[in-house]
């Protein structure tokens, strides 16, 4: 998608999971106040205890369902690459897909013995819970500022570079400008469309 969007090479492999460890390493600790928010938002909520290990949401799979920590430690991985982890409570996990109505970015998993709220028919629930979402949209709009923050920080240091590091300008003018009617999932790299 960003190989359309920008009309270039999509960045390899290597490069992009470089980026990525920087801005997990610059990111603020996915929440505080809002998770906190959102974990009082959810009393009455069914909840559910899982094992170590166990997966709650599969990459490329679309299952509709919303889950929030309580208590444990769970990982998000991309492949086999782990992208983060959450300890967390009132840290959410299947909000994009079910948001964007597309399938699960990366795989969701727990490191440790964890309890969690589970919300089936994730979408009606945020349509009908309106404080939740609000909260949920302060967290987005957090970690998209903090991506934007340091890409214009990559911008500033690589603008003479004729590189991939050279594209940061090109993805911040995407990111900050494009208005998105529709998401469509997949790139040149992997076309498919049901990531």
């Amino acid at each position: 998608m960003l190989n359309a969007l920008l009309g270039r090479p999509v960045v390899p492999n290597v490069h992009l999971m470089s980026i990525l460890i920087a801005i997990r390493g610059i990111l603020p600790p996915c929440g505080g106040t809002e998770m906190r928010t959102i974990l009082s938002y959810c009393q009455g909520l069914p909840e559910r205890t899982f094992g170590s290990g166990e997966v709650l949401l599969v990459e490329k799979e679309k299952q509709g369902i919303l889950y929030i920590l309580i208590e444990g430690e769970i990982e998000v991985l991309k492949g086999d690459f782990q992208i983060t982890t959450a300890s967390e409570p009132g840290a959410i996990f299947g909000e994009m897909s079910i948001l964007l109505d597309i399938p699960h970015t990366a795989t969701v998993r727990t490191l440790t013995p964890s309890r969690m709220h589970v919300v089936e028919r994730a979408a009606e629930f945020l349509q009908s819970q309106t404080d939740i979402t609000y909260q949920l949209a302060q967290l987005l709009a957090q970690r998209l500022y903090s991506v934007t923050t340091y890409l214009v920080d990559l911008k500033k240091q690589f603008e003479d570079r004729q590189d991939h590091l050279g594209m940061v300008d090109e993805v911040l003018e995407t990111l900050v400008h494009q208005q998105v009617e529709e998401c469509s999932p997949g790139s040149d790299r992997d076309p498919n469309t049901t990531i």
